[in-house]
């Protein structure tokens, strides 16, 4: 819960102060979606690439003024564990349509979430990544067991 409070808080900060609407994303996020413990140990948030890129300086700045340091510049992580990607990569990647997600709010902040289908392509493609099934120690294939059994139930 401490996880995503502090999730709640970035996405009001980023709603007010940058006019953006992050995707909860990772371990945190399927934990909302399903309500199931999924033991995340960072936050993972998807926001659209202009921030990534040409307004990257403004989104550094917020995120360092709101005591957020830089820890890697390659993977948009500062300290607290918080990765940020963006957000066009889902349908390339998965064939997930983000620009349809529902927008829901929470102690005053806006954000979206992934359905329980969108989770299932991502962690099936994941699979693909052998650094990333080394990496998870089969954490993936365990998500994808217990997606595919919520779909069926």
């Amino acid at each position: 819960m401490k996880l995503y409070n502090e999730f709640i808080n970035i996405a009001k900060t980023f709603n007010k102060e940058l006019d953006i609407i992050p995707l909860l994303y990772g371990s945190l996020g399927l934990e909302k979606v399903t309500g199931l413990d999924f033991s995340p140990e960072d936050i993972d948030l998807l926001i659209p690439l202009i921030f990534l890129e040409e307004k990257w300086e403004k989104l550094k700045k917020v995120m360092e003024l709101h005591g957020y340091k830089m820890v890697d510049l390659h993977e948009h992580e500062f300290k607290k564990k918080i990765g940020i990607a963006y957000i066009e990569d889902l349908k390339p990647f998965a064939d997930v349509d983000y620009n349809n997600l529902e927008i829901f709010e929470d102690g005053g902040a806006k954000y979206h979430l992934l359905t329980i289908d969108d989770y299932l392509k991502i962690y099936k493609k994941s699979l693909l990544d052998g650094y990333r099934r080394r990496k998870k120690n089969h954490k993936d294939q365990s998500k994808i067991n217990i997606l595919n059994k919520l779909i069926r139930n």
